[in-house]
C-alpha cells in the first residue's frame, strides 16, 4: 500500500491501531488514538512524517542514530552483502569475514585488554550475556556460588528478563509478577554502598557488578570523577568482575569513544550496541578481557551452551564497520565533545529564561534538563515533551523515582545552528508549559 492520499494515511493509522502493539507507549493511547508519528524519511538530524511534518530528532529515536538518518553509504554496504552473503550461522565455530573484522576493529577501538567479542542482535540481549557469561565464568573457576549481580538504582539495562532484573528503576522490575533472582540494587552513586552490600551478601557469592558510565534512560546521571576508580579497586579487591553496560554512550556519544574513557578504567566486560550500527541494523555484544577469554579456554572442557541465531549477522557487522568507518572519517567523537559542551550553553541559557528549570548537564551528547517539581504536583516534562514535539522538536522525559526531567541525545552531525535551533524550540516549549501552570 503506497500513502499517497489523506484516506490512505487514516487506513495506515487504523491499521497501526489495530495491529501494532508498540513498545514502551501507553496501550491505551496506541488503541483510541493511534500512532502521534508515521515517520517516512529521515535526513541528517531530521525525521518527516506522512502528514509533511518535520522534527528534529533530539533523541537520535533511541540514543543510536549516532550518524544520522540517511547515510545512504550504509544502505549500499548492507545491500552489497546481503547479495554475497546474507546470513550464515556462526555456531559450530562457522564464521564470516564481516564478524572476524569488526571484532579485531572493536579490540582495536577499545582500551585496556578488551580483546574478544561475543555478538548479540542488541542491547538486551548483550547484558543477558554478560551475566550468563559472569556466573559461567565462576563455574569454571570453581566458585559456583559467586552467582549475584549487583547493579545500580536509576540503572536501566534492557527489557529481556535478566535486563529488566538487574535495572534499577522499579517500574520496569513490576511490570512483570516475577523477575529472575540474584540480582542486587545499591545507591547509583555511592561506594560506600556497594561495599556494604558486598559484605552483607558476602564477597564469596557476588559474580558482577554493572554499570552505565552515564546513566542513560534513567535520566543522564553522570557519575564524580573519581567513582569507577573506586568501583574498579572494591571489585578488584573481593574478586568481583566489572561489567560495564556502554549500549548508550559507545561510539562517540559523551566525546570519547566509550564512556569508561573518561574515568581512565577498564572493565572485564563491555556491553555495547545501538551506536555500533547507528540503528542501520540490529547488533550488539559483549566485549571480554583478554584474561577472561584465555580463562575460558583453559578452564572450558565443553562447549559455550549460549548463542543467538543472528550472533555474528554478516550483513550487520557489514553495516557496523561502515559506520565506525563513517565516525573516523568524520571525526565525530571530537565533534560529539564539542558540540556537547555548546548543548550545555544552550541548557544554561534555557535554566536562565526559564523558573520552572532546575539542575541542566551534559557529556558530549547526551544531556539533560530538570523540573523544578512542587511537593504533590504534577510532572511537566511530559507536557513539555508533547509542546516541543508540536513545534519541531522530538526529546524524551523521564518520571520515575521522583524525577521529572528531560533527556536529549541528538545524532553525533548536528551541528551549531541546528543545536541553536533546538534550545529555541525547547525554550518556547519550556515557556509555554510555565506561563500556562
Amino acid at each position: 500500500m503506497m500513502v499517497n492520499t489523506l484516506n490512505d494515511l487514516q487506513q495506515l493509522e487504523e491499521l497501526d491501531k489495530k495491529h501494532f502493539l508498540h513498545p514502551t507507549s501507553p496501550i491505551k493511547q496506541q488503541q483510541e488514538s493511534g500512532p502521534s508519528f508515521i515517520f517516512k524519511e529521515g535526513r541528517g538530524i531530521y525525521l518527516e512524517d506522512y502528514k509533511g511534518n518535520v522534527v528534529i530528532d533530539g533523541m537520535s529515536s533511541l540514543w543510536n542514530v549516532n550518524v544520522g538518518h540517511g547515510r545512504e553509504e550504509l544502505a549500499e554496504v548492507a545491500a552489497e552483502q546481503m547479495k554475497k552473503l546474507a546470513f550464515s550461522s556462526c555456531f559450530a565455530t562457522y564464521s564470516n569475514e564481516p564478524a572476524i573484522r569488526l571484532a579485531a576493529k572493536l579490540a582495536q577501538l577499545t582500551t585496556g585488554d578488551l580483546t574478544t567479542t561475543f555478538f548479540t542482535s542488541g542491547g538486551s540481549e548483550a547484558n543477558d550475556t554478560a551475566y550468563k557469561l559472569a556466573r559461567h565464568y565462576w563455574i569454571l573457576k570453581g566458585a559456583p556460588e559467586k552467582k549475584k549481580i549487583i547493579s545500580r538504582t536509576k540503572s536501566y539495562h534492557g527489557v529481556s528478563m535478566g535486563a529488566t532484573s538487574a535495572t534499577g528503576l522499579k517500574p520496569f522490575r513490576d511490570f512483570s509478577s516475577s523477575i529472575a533472582p540474584d540480582f542486587l540494587h545499591v545507591d547509583h552513586f555511592s561506594t560506600d554502598a556497594l561495599r556494604e552490600r558486598i559484605l552483607i551478601e558476602g564477597p564469596e557469592t557476588i559474580a558482577a557488578f554493572i554499570a552505565e558510565p552515564v546513566q542513560g534512560a534513567g535520566g543522564v546521571h553522570i557519575a564524580p570523577d573519581d567513582y569507577f576508580k573506586e568501583i574498579r579497586e572494591i571489585c578488584d579487591f573481593y574478586d568481583i568482575l566489572f561489567i560495564t553496560d556502554e549500549v548508550i554512550t559507545g561510539f562517540g556519544r559523551t566525546g570519547e569513544w566509550f564512556g569508561m574513557n573518561h574515568y581512565g578504567v577498564t572493565p572485564d566486560m563491555m556491553c555495547f550496541a545501538k551506536g555500533v550500527t547507528s540503528g542501520y541494523a540490529q547488533l550488539g555484544g559483549v566485549i571480554l578481557s583478554e584474561k577472561m577469554h584465555q580463562d575460558f579456554s583453559d578452564f572450558s572442557s565443553g562447549t559455550l551452551l549460549h548463542g543467538y541465531t543472528y550472533s555474528g549477522h554478516p550483513m550487520a557487522c557489514a553495516v557496523a564497520l561502515k559506520n565506525i568507518e563513517i565516525i573516523e572519517r568524520e571525526n565525530l567523537v571530537r565533534h560529539a565533545k564539542e558540540a556537547g559542551d555548546l548543548l550545555l550553553e544552550g541548557f544554561k541559557w534555557i535554566q536562565s529564561e526559564r523558573k520552572i528549570v532546575g539542575n541542566v548537564r551534559s557529556l558530549g551528547l547526551m544531556g539533560a534538563i530538570e523540573m523544578i517539581k512542587a511537593r504533590e504536583a504534577k510532572s511537566k516534562s511530559p507536557l513539555i515533551v508533547n509542546e516541543a514535539a508540536k513545534r519541531g522538536l522530538i526529546c524524551r522525559s523521564v518520571v520515575f523515582d521522583d524525577q521529572d526531567t528531560l533527556v536529549f541525545a541528538p545524532p553525533l552531525t548536528i551541528k551549531k545552528k541546528e543545536i541553536e535551533k533546538m534550545m529555541t524550540i525547547l525554550n518556547d516549549a519550556i515557556k509555554s508549559i510555565e506561563e500556562s501552570s
